[in-house]
């Protein structure tokens, strides 16, 4: 294993994701229950899939695009899905 990818992956991750809206959501849905646990095994379930799939899915591009082109996109599927949230009416 590579350590150094390994810490510079987990570190990335993990600040990124820290006050998003996952963790939001996650907060929201155990506050509504007092089972904790099937809460907790869902989030974690549904995070590893969808890690999952985003390595997966960026290993198969990244076979088809070039790297600075895959940032492009993810850049800019960042900002389209904020303008989404920020627009989206309930």
């Amino acid at each position: 294993m590579d350590w150094k990818i390994f810490a510079s992956t987990f570190i990335t991750i993990f600040l990124a994701e820290m006050g998003d809206k996952t963790q939001f959501a996650a907060l929201a849905a155990s506050s509504q229950t007092k089972s904790t646990v099937t809460v907790l095994i869902a989030v974690l379930l549904a995070l590893g899939l969808a890690g999952t799939m985003g390595v997966l899915f960026g290993r198969y591009l990244s076979q088809l695009l070039s790297v600075q082109i895959l940032r492009y996109i993810s850049g800019s599927l960042f900002i389209l899905l904020g303008v989404w949230v920020l627009t989206h009416k309930n």
